[in-house]
């Protein structure tokens, strides 16, 4: 038995490494379903903890096995707090923690006294002022946070919760991801000397001149090409590349572009949110729809609603089926396939990088994963207990190790890999048996890549509608009489048109 097991089992019990993984992407909401009123509440600057009995309540998107790691770890926070009663409760996934919590604002003025959250959710929450600055709580002289802890977090992670257009601090770092890009190594190291005919190095151990360690989106296409004729040539059925989420694909070439998107601020005239409707992201979207004619990329909603990750795991190449996928790193056990007959060796092996990029000297990558609000409560000591369970889950070194190794999540502070478990299972990063160590290290090594877009009162939505976008501009056609530019820049003007409406003050 290696090291690492004997490790596993001391830290996380009987919870299985390739346990359940939560949502992998950010999801959008219903805003228009907020009141526009004000949760009646106490005095919300903070105060410290007096030891009284309280109850908190913490709503999340944990599975069996996670939620099993919260529960010992609870434990361990009522060693210290012993008059602090926590009640943990499992949502589903993200549209579930944010549809209960808007559904209780909207019933009873109620909300959970913690959340996993993304920064959308908090946006729609102070519709009606709930999302509980934690400003005085982390600058208070006794229970707050020390500097050194807050050099601890990571900090895109940290930053995360200043997004608000207010400077106010609305969140925690949790445990985050990011995208990358799954490759079938064993088919790229096979085929070497086809691409190398086309100028590409596919080298899978990344040296400095291969693909797989810097890819533009130019050679993205390339890559593309090649396969989809060698395939085709074969009688194969292939699309080379998914891509799971094309919200986070528009987005994302947003920020590679340095073109906008959405801006938090609300000025005079009230398309001011809605930046969209550019030439530099009508130009990708136009591009990228070529892609998807030729059968080069698919995505989930194009893909029938289905994980671009089923595909990419196939084997059968008569089957529809890609050698690169691109989607959440706390996805990796999605996109590992099974195991052969012989329960030992895998059919192919999976390699994991960046996703392209626009300026590989400049890379940039979405932040995802659960960061955690608190809510405004009548209860002072409600609201400064809940403090102190925040603080627990995201700088509590062994809960924030056993939760990453145990979901492929990274760990929101840095000094975690100090942690000599932690560590070792990190070492083993090599392999299909090892995916999410691999994805965890790809994540720490883009550590300095990630961006968070603004949020505001209606940019969950914008979120879902350029999602939608993407799909139109790509399965659908011109009108007669319309060129492909046309169509694209008609279809950009309903999209801003319509959320402006919605949003309209």
């Amino acid at each position: 038995m290696k090291k690492t097991t004997k490790l596993l089992a001391v830290i996380a019990s009987s919870v299985l490494l390739a346990g359940n993984v939560m949502a992998m992407t950010s999801c959008g909401g219903d805003e228009n379903s907020i009141k526009n009123t004000e949760i009646v509440t106490g005095n919300v600057n903070s105060v410290a903890y007096d030891g009284s009995k309280v109850t908190v309540t913490f709503y999340h998107t944990m599975g069996d096995a996670l939620e099993t790691i919260l529960v010992r770890n609870i434990k361990r926070f009522n060693e210290q707090y012993p008059n602090i009663e926590v009640k943990q409760a499992s949502q589903g996934d993200y549209p579930g923690v944010r549809d209960k919590i808007t559904t209780e604002m909207q019933g009873n003025n109620t909300a959970p006294s913690i959340a996993y959250c993304y920064p959308d959710h908090v946006a729609l929450y102070n519709k009606s002022k709930a999302a509980l600055p934690l400003d005085d709580f982390i600058n208070h002289p006794e229970v707050g946070l020390s500097q050194e802890q807050i050099n601890d977090f990571v900090p895109a992670y940290y930053d995360e919760g200043k997004v608000y257009g207010d400077n106010k601090m609305y969140t925690l770092p949790m445990l985050k991801s990011t995208e990358v890009l799954y490759y079938n190594k064993t088919y790229f190291e096979a085929n070497a000397a086809m691409f190398a005919e086309k100028g590409l190095d596919v080298e899978t151990t990344t040296t400095p001149e291969s693909v797989f360690d810097g890819m533009t989106w130019d050679q993205m296409e390339t890559i593309c090409e090649v396969i989809t004729e060698s395939e085709k040539a074969l009688g194969n059925r292939c699309i080379p590349l998914g891509y799971d989420s094309e919200a986070n694909w528009f987005i994302t070439m947003c920020e590679q572009y340095g073109s906008p998107y959405t801006d938090a601020t609300m000025n005079n005239d009230k398309n001011s949110h809605f930046l969209f409707n550019n030439e530099t992201n009508r130009g990708f979207v136009e591009t990228f729809r070529e892609w998807y004619k030729k059968g080069y990329v698919t995505t989930e909603a194009l893909n029938g609603g289905t994980y671009t990750s089923n595909l990419f795991k196939e084997t059968d190449g008569k089957k529809l089926h890609t050698f690169m996928s691109i989607g959440s790193s706390a996805g990796a056990s999605y996109q590992c396939p099974s195991k052969n007959s012989d329960g030992v060796t895998y059919p192919f092996e999976v390699g994991v990088t960046m996703i392209p990029q626009v300026d590989v000297e400049n890379p940039k990558m979405i932040s995802q994963g659960p960061s955690l609000c608190m809510f405004k409560k009548g209860s002072e000591q409600e609201m400064a207990a809940a403090w102190l369970f925040v603080k627990f889950l995201s700088t509590d070194i062994q809960l924030q190790a056993s939760l990453s190794m145990n979901n492929g999540y990274s760990s929101a502070v840095q000094s975690v890999a100090n942690n000599e478990i932690y560590a070792d299972f990190l070492s083993n990063a090599d392999g299909n048996a090892y995916l999410q160590a691999t994805c965890i290290n790809q994540t720490i090594a883009m550590r300095d890549y990630y961006y968070v877009s603004p949020a505001f009162f209606g940019s969950s939505t914008a979120r879902d509608d350029v999602g939608t976008l993407i799909q139109t501009c790509f399965s659908k056609d011109p009108a007669a009489g319309q060129t492909v530019s046309q169509f694209i820049e008609k279809s950009f003007e309903d999209a801003v048109k319509t959320l402006a409406k919605r949003y309209d003050k």
